[in-house]
Order: structure tokens, then C-alpha cells, then sequence
């Protein structure tokens, strides 16, 4: 073999033996720390770094610092200053030292010195950013940045940096500062920006801050569109729902546009509950777009159903009712009955049916719109169960079953043909034959759909508890019959029904049915005290019982969406939480309790 070959071959030999000598080094120094052995590890990290500054510099630093040896960290680092004057990272690392010592003002002197050398070149300014925040010194990383812009004369360089390093700071001030003065020329991270700030804003008094710095730079600047848009979310943000429609109707008149923000908007009002602000957002869509608008139609549906859940979960009059009658009777005049009204002749028949107790007319309705050709399938088998129910409480069970079976059937393991085969189960239980009731109910005890496996099996189990103290089943039937009144929309006779059957069968074992009876009733009515007063009973006096985990998350929710009361709330979905671990309803009460509690989720 020639000489030359040996000796290479000898060198790469040496330097594979050093390397993994070096290796095992580390893996030992790394378990001294881990033993809590500090003089062995620092000894090891010391006598790598004499073999290789460069390479074993920072893990021999950072033990030293870890092990407050500040005054040999220091030695080190004046050291390799000295050998590499060319590298801040010696200088940001000395600077480190003199802050872990509290030597605060001989910190600052060496990183305001980096500072003033730092060169007009956006990648060193980047590389320095780095090593401050790689140090945990945030605030040098902003300055950085900032006399960065200065040197680049460019007041847009950095400013993703710097984002991110305000929301790491919670700097709430600059960070919508950066992102007001970004975003009118890229307004399409407007979405990003609202992300971020409502996951920093923590209360009235942060959005109040972006209000006013909004409304000082719309007075100067009324074109940047961006911040209208902006200044809208902050009041959604508020629940100034009035305000953020304003806002968006200003904007829409200024643009003269076709009101596609003016539609969005409305609907996420009517999702908030805010169905006044909604109706006039869609008057305005109606009023002042031609018919041949895109969202003339769909206005004029969306209003008159945003009507509806206006008059149906409110406290309304007959008057009331007979005008939203109106307006739907109004609407298939003009637009004639077809594929595309069917949803407002299911929801008219739902009126009808529900609250006007034209029975007659609903069925009419409702066979008419099952009969339009080109209907959606969804759509199609809502009206179908729709028209069952409609039978139903008009004293047809037969037809009732058969169009749920038909529904079912049309439907196959889908969630429609779950809730067809609940409702063919309660409408067994309505009418006495609870032995069937319950075997279609058993199909539904693992459904898909989590409402509907809660709905079946709590009525399995009211029938199954109740019969085994009851073959006969008698005060059970007298309760199914008040269920029906509630379901048809009777309040009154289904009271009157409830408080009859302790007289009649008195010792019966449906106190707790009852009580949850009579509460949704006084849901129903929008009688929110009462309905508390009734859950309160199930929770303090049957906290075992069926119907106890529901009752807790009722209160909860009525806290929470009618009474508003969010303190009492969480007590209630903290209740099911931890009482009651295998309740249906622990996942969503999780949820809201969090929202609650204000915890935050990473936006983008």
C-alpha cells in the first residue's frame, strides 16, 4: 500500500475515534446533569471546549450559567470575543451574563453597542433579532428590529417579527398598532389579525383601545376599507350589534356595493341572537337591491325566517303570529310554490301547525310542498317528518308511522332515518304502546347523532323504570299524554294534565318526570325563574336520579344564554364536570365552561 494512502487512512481512522470520543463526552456530561453531578459535568463540557472553542462554546456556557458560574462564563466569553471580534453572538452572550448577575446597565452598554454597529443589511439585522430572542430577551429583539426599520428607511420591513414577538410580549398597545398600520395595504390578512387580537384582548377595556385608534385613523384615512371592517368586528366583538351593523351599512353605501358583507353580517347577528339588528340589515339588503340582486332572494327568505325565531323564542302576541303568516303567505304569492320556496312552506305549515292551530291548513301545506318536484332529499324528508308530527297531534297515529317510515326508509343510515325511527319510538310512547316504543328505541341507544342517543335513552329508561313499579303502566300513559300536549304545543292542558296524575295515581314514581316536565313547559313560556326553581328541586332533591344530569346542564345553559349569569353557569357545568363523569352532556359542558373561564386557544 503507498505511504500517502497509509497516512490518510491513519488521519481518518484518528479523527473517527476523536469524533466518537467527543460523543461519548457528551452523552456523559449531559447524564451528570441529569444525577445532579454539576463539578463532574462542568469538568467534561470544559475539556470539550479546549478541543474545540467554537463547536462545545455554548453547551459549556449554558451549564456554567445553569450552575451560577457567572464569573467563569464570563472569562470564556471575553475570551472568544477577543478570538472572534467579528461574531455578536459572544457579545449577546457576555450581555446575558451581566443580567443574570444583575448587572443590568453593563448589559445594556454591550447590546446598545451591537446595536450601533449593526449594519444596514436586513439578514444581519434578522441573524442579531434571532439571538436576543433565542436568549429570552424579548425587548432587545424588538429594538432591534425597530432601529432596524430606521437603517433600511422602511417602515414595513419586519413586521411579521415583530408581530410575533408583541403577542409573545402581550404588548396588546404596539401589536395593534403594527397590525393598524398594516393592514391597509394587505388587507387580506385581515382574518389573521382578528385571530390574534382576540386571542390577546382579555376584556371591554382592550377592544375600547382598538376602537379609539381605529376611529382616529378612519377620520384620517375614511378610504382604508380594511379598518371599517375592522372597527365592525370590534363592535361584534362587544355585542354592539346595532353599532357593527351601522358600521357595515356605512361602508356598503360608501362602496355602493351588491351588500354581500351587509348578508354576512346579518347572519352571524341572527347566529348571536341579535335578530333586530338582522332584520334591518336584511330590510336594507330588500330596500335598496333590485330583484335581480343575488341577495334579494335569499334576503327576503332569511328575513322572514330571522321573524321567525324572532316571535318563536320570544314572548310574542297573536298579532304577532298572524303577521309572520302573513309575510310567508306573502312571499309564495309572489314567488309561487316550487323547488326553491319549499323551505317557507315547511316553516309556514310549522307555524300553522304549532302556534296557530290550523292543523287543516299545515297538512294541506305540507302535502302540496312533499308533491313539488326537484325538492332537496334534506329538505323533502324535514317535510315529511314535519307532516308526521302534523298527524300526530291531529289524532293520526297510523299516518304519523307511516310517513316516518317512509322518511326512514328513503334514508338509509342516515341521521334523518335516525331521528324518523325517535320519532316513530315517541309516537309509540304517546300512545300507550311502550313495549314497541322501546324496541325502537333500543336501535337508537347507539346512534350517531349524541342529541338523539340522549333523547332515546332517557325515554327507554323513564318507560322501563316506570313499568317495573308499574306493569299496568297507567300513570305512565297519563304522563305520555301531557308529553303529547307539550309536544303540540298546549302548555295549559298539559299543566293541568301533569298535576292531575299524583291525585289519580297517587305513590307513582314520577315525581322527577314531572318536575322535568313542567320545567320545559316553563321553558316553553319563557318563564326562566320558575324553570330554574323546578330544575334546582331535581338537582338538590334527586341528584341521582335519570334526569339529574340534564337538570344540572339546563340550569347551566339558562344561566348562561337567558339569565346571564356566566359565574353561575360555570358552577352548573362544573357540576356535571365533576359529578357527573359519564353524562352525555360532559363534553359540551367542558366546552362552554372553558369559554366561560376565558380560556384562550392559539390563533393564527
Amino acid at each position: 500500500m503507498p505511504k500517502h494512502l497509509c497516512v490518510f487512512i491513519l488521519l481518518i481512522c484518528g479523527f473517527i475515534t476523536s469524533v466518537y470520543a467527543q460523543n461519548n463526552d457528551i452523552l456523559l456530561a449531559q447524564q451528570y446533569l441529569r444525577n445532579g453531578e454539576q463539578e463532574k459535568a462542568l469538568d467534561l463540557y470544559q475539556k470539550l471546549y479546549r478541543q474545540d472553542n467554537q463547536s462545545f462554546y455554548q453547551p459549556y456556557f449554558n451549564a456554567l450559567i445553569s450552575f451560577k458560574k457567572y464569573d467563569e462564563a464570563e472569562n470564556v466569553t471575553k475570551k472568544m470575543i477577543r478570538k472572534y471580534p467579528q461574531s455578536s453572538e459572544y457579545a449577546v452572550a457576555l450581555g446575558t451574563v451581566y443580567t443574570q448577575q444583575g448587572k443590568t446597565d453593563k448589559a445594556d452598554d454591550v447590546f446598545n453597542d451591537l446595536i450601533k454597529k449593526m449594519p444596514a443589511e436586513q439578514t444581519a439585522i434578522e441573524a442579531l433579532a434571532a439571538q436576543f430572542y433565542q436568549n429570552a430577551n424579548a425587548d432587545y429583539a424588538v429594538r432591534i428590529f425597530l432601529q432596524g426599520r430606521k437603517l433600511l428607511h422602511n417602515d414595513a420591513a419586519f413586521t411579521f417579527q415583530l408581530i410575533s414577538l408583541y403577542r409573545y410580549k402581550r404588548d396588546k398597545v404596539n401589536l395593534t398598532e403594527e397590525y393598524l398600520n398594516f393592514l391597509p395595504q394587505n388587507p387580506v390578512y385581515l382574518g389573521q389579525a382578528q385571530n390574534t387580537l382576540a386571542n390577546i384582548y382579555e376584556g371591554a377595556q382592550d377592544y375600547d383601545m382598538l376602537k379609539t385608534a381605529l376611529l382616529k385613523r378612519i377620520q384620517k384615512a375614511p378610504q382604508d376599507i380594511v379598518l371599517t371592517e375592522l372597527l365592525t368586528w370590534q363592535y361584534l366583538q362587544q355585542k354592539e350589534y346595532d353599532m357593527a351593523l351601522n358600521q357595515a351599512l356605512a361602508l356598503s353605501r360608501r362602496q355602493n356595493n351588491e351588500g354581500s358583507n351587509i348578508f354576512e353580517l346579518c347572519r352571524t347577528l341572527v347566529n348571536n341572537g341579535a335578530y333586530d339588528a338582522a332584520i334591518r340589515g336584511y330590510t336594507y339588503l330588500i330596500e335598496n337591491g333590485s330583484k335581480e340582486s343575488g341577495f334579494y332572494i335569499p334576503a327576503r327568505i332569511d328575513l322572514l325566517n330571522t321573524k321567525n325565531l324572532k316571535i318563536t323564542e320570544g314572548i310574542y302576541t297573536q298579532a304577532d303570529l298572524v303577521s309572520l303568516e302573513n309575510d310567508y303567505n306573502n312571499l309564495l304569492q309572489e314567488f309561487g310554490r316550487n323547488k326553491n320556496t319549499v323551505f317557507a312552506m315547511q316553516k309556514l305549515a310549522s307555524l300553522q301547525a304549532f302556534k296557530l292551530n290550523k292543523l287543516a291548513d299545515a297538512q294541506t301545506l305540507l302535502e302540496a310542498a312533499i308533491a313539488v318536484p326537484g325538492t332537496r332529499p334534506e329538505l323533502l324528508a324535514n317535510c315529511k317528518l314535519l307532516l308526521g308530527d302534523v298527524y300526530l297531534i291531529n289524532n293520526k297515529p297510523w299516518d304519523a308511522t307511516l310517513m316516518y317510515s317512509q322518511v326512514e326508509k328513503d334514508n338509509p343510515n342516515t341521521a334523518i332515518a335516525q331521528e324518523a325511527i325517535l320519532r316513530n319510538a315517541k309516537m309509540a310512547y304517546y300512545t300507550g304502546d311502550f313495549n314497541w316504543a322501546s324496541r325502537q328505541l333500543d336501535i337508537l341507544k347507539a346512534a350517531t347523532t349524541q342529541l338523539i342517543a340522549n333523547d332515546a335513552l332517557n325515554l327507554s329508561l323513564l318507560i322501563t323504570d316506570n313499568l317495573q313499579a308499574d306493569s299496568s303502566g297507567k300513570a305512565l300513559k297519563m304522563y305520555a299524554r301531557a308529553d303529547l300536549l307539550i309536544f303540540a304545543g298546549q302548555p295549559a292542558k298539559a299543566l293541568a294534565t301533569l298535576d292531575s296524575i299524583d291525585k289519580v295515581y297517587p305513590g307513582n314514581t314520577l315525581t322527577t318526570d314531572i318536575l322535568m316536565a313542567k320545567a320545559r313547559i316553563r321553558i316553553q313560556q319563557k318563564d326562566f325563574n320558575d324553570a330554574v326553581a323546578l330544575l334546582k328541586k331535581i338537582t338538590e332533591n334527586y341528584s341521582y336520579d335519570l334526569w339529574a344530569d340534564d337538570a344540572v346542564f339546563m340550569l347551566g345553559d339558562i344561566y348562561e344564554n337567558k339569565l346571564n349569569n356566566a359565574e353561575l353557569a360555570k358552577t352548573y357545568y362544573q357540576k356535571i364536570i365533576t359529578n357527573y363523569a359519564g353524562s352525555l352532556w360532559i363534553n359540551e359542558a367542558r366546552k362552554r365552561f372553558r369559554v366561560l373561564r376565558g380560556d384562550k386557544t392559539e390563533g393564527a
